[in-house]
């Protein structure tokens, strides 16, 4: 298990997390839009040099996971952070309503199936954590899932989150980094970027009257995520939450935390042996003599 990094944003082990101490805008000392985007270029060439040696190296995986309210800039962040990876070591998964296939499987399954293979980065765009946020805020979802009891609501979401650090815990034991990332936004920010999304044409297609309907239950929301991050955030599996009413601030800060991370792993390009350099000198000679 890497060793965890210590940033403003990291959610405490101890469960004393508390969302309204959280910032949704960056500290007063933070570097202004420009100097963001300069710094985010840098990391991501950083993060493209890393990601070739994670690959040959083929020991660890990277699990990035971001959850956040809607019009956070979830999208955005992963298109801006990951722009620099190359595509072949590099996959992204959105998790939606699960299908009628998905509910006849445990919850952690669906997401299992989409895990990153050892020297690759895999992404989720929401997750497993839809489970003890969404669902806990609306928790008539889990009339479609199928349990075998009746669930009982004061045990059920203490129960997800043990299922959840047991399975993470078991991924880092098996080589996966996992990140977590919880970008956190204002209400009075989401309802401005709702409105540019009705105002602005080519934002027509992101916004739905859901979103609108769901703000009713905001500070159900930041009571869920309060509780989950409390219950998941382990030194094996850490949420940051990253303050996210300023987007670029917010994109260099999680291109910081996920360049840091893959610094601190002991990778390397596999070594080759005296055997294979003999025969590499063999095939260069006759490469050399070689016209065709």
């Amino acid at each position: 298990m890497i060793e965890t990094l210590d940033t403003p944003f990291l959610v405490p082990f101890d469960g004393s997390f508390e969302v309204r101490q959280s910032p949704t805008t960056p500290p007063a000392n933070a570097p202004g839009k420009k100097k963001c985007n300069k710094e985010l270029k840098k990391l991501v060439e950083r993060m493209k040099e890393l990601q070739r040696v994670l690959y040959a190296h083929d020991k660890y995986a990277l699990l990035l996971i971001f959850q956040a309210m809607d019009a956070a800039g979830k999208d955005g962040t992963i298109r801006a952070v990951m722009s620099g990876v190359n595509p072949a070591g590099c996959q992204v998964y959105s998790f939606k309503v699960p299908t009628p296939k998905e509910l006849d499987h445990d919850f952690l399954w669906r997401s299992a199936l989409c895990l990153p293979e050892r020297g690759r980065i895999g992404i989720f765009n929401r997750s497993y954590y839809e489970e003890v946020l969404v669902v806990r805020v609306h928790p008539e979802f889990l009339a479609g899932q199928k349990l075998p009891d009746s669930p009982a609501l004061d045990s059920i979401w203490s129960e997800r989150y043990e299922s959840i650090r047991d399975h993470e815990k078991h991924l880092a034991r098996s080589g996966t980094v996992i990140l977590k990332f919880w970008l956190h936004v204002s209400k009075e920010e989401q309802r401005r970027r709702f409105l540019d999304r009705i105002e602005e044409p080519e934002k027509n297609w992101k916004f739905s009257t859901r979103d609108v309907e769901e703000r009713r239950f905001w500070d159900d929301y930041m009571n869920a995520y309060e509780q989950a991050l409390n219950a998941t955030s382990r030194p094996w599996a850490p949420w940051y939450a990253v303050p996210a009413d300023d987007k670029p601030y917010m994109r260099r800060t999680v291109a910081g935390i996920i360049v840091r991370a893959l610094e601190k792993l002991p990778l390397e390009y596999p070594a080759v042996n005296e055997k294979v350099k003999s025969e590499f000198a063999a095939m260069k000679k006759l490469l050399a003599g070689s016209r065709s």
